[in-house]
């Protein structure tokens, strides 16, 4: 049983000075609950040094690592699951590969994809984004912001795990929850923070006070 109270999504470019693996291992010591390895605008081979890493830190901790879009990268790393979008492979192609104990998530927006998402087999939803964010150069997500409202459509038209993300930190996390997510998707809220432990531990609080 997953808990998704916290779950970081790493991109080393919003990390400030620090690597990946460093700032992943200051969340699990502020008690992170998820680790998602995205990392975006680096190579395949880049990303899986940096995934190796990462891999023996979450395995020691006994904290699941999903990895973004790539199925390949997913089960190279050995990894716990992995995390699709619409342009990656279908959910149910990714569940034959990684198998029955996999963990596989599923981005969506909107209610109808989130059913179709469930129905294929996804174990959780990402859904997204809540507000707009400043992760994502490409498309200006001010216009696309969905809000806590179809947030709470999605959560009331679905039976598996709701995470939000978008723009959330510790200041709007508990509407999030209070919408109906079993937790929040953050990446600088944690990577852009002074303290990436103690900016996780703030988030584990504003969740638990939230629910």
């Amino acid at each position: 049983m997953t808990d998704w109270d916290v779950y970081l999504v790493t991109q080393e470019s919003l990390s400030g000075d620090r690597t990946t693996p460093a700032v992943v291992e200051a969340a699990i010591a502020g008690g992170v609950d998820v680790v998602q390895l995205r990392e975006k605008d680096v190579s395949a081979r880049e990303r899986y040094e940096m995934g190796r890493e990462v891999r023996e830190l979450t395995r020691e901790a006994g904290v699941p690592l999903i990895v973004n879009d790539r199925v390949d990268l997913a089960l190279a790393l050995e990894a716990d699951g992995v995390h699709l979008g619409d342009e990656d492979l279908p959910v149910s192609v990714a569940r034959e590969l990684l198998g029955e104990d996999a963990i596989v998530g599923r981005s969506v927006s909107f209610v109808e994809d989130a059913r179709g998402a469930e129905r294929a087999g996804a174990d959780y939803l990402g859904v997204g984004a809540i507000y707009a964010t400043g992760s994502k150069d490409d498309i200006d997500e001010a216009e696309y912001a969905i809000g806590t409202d179809r947030l709470a459509e999605i959560v009331d038209a679905v039976d598996i795990p709701v995470v939000g993300i978008g723009g959330i930190g510790a200041d709007n996390a508990g509407e999030v929850i209070e919408a109906g997510a079993e937790g929040v998707a953050v990446i600088t809220a944690i990577t852009g923070a002074d303290e990436a432990a103690a900016a996780t531990r703030g988030l584990a609080a504003t969740v638990a006070n939230a629910r």
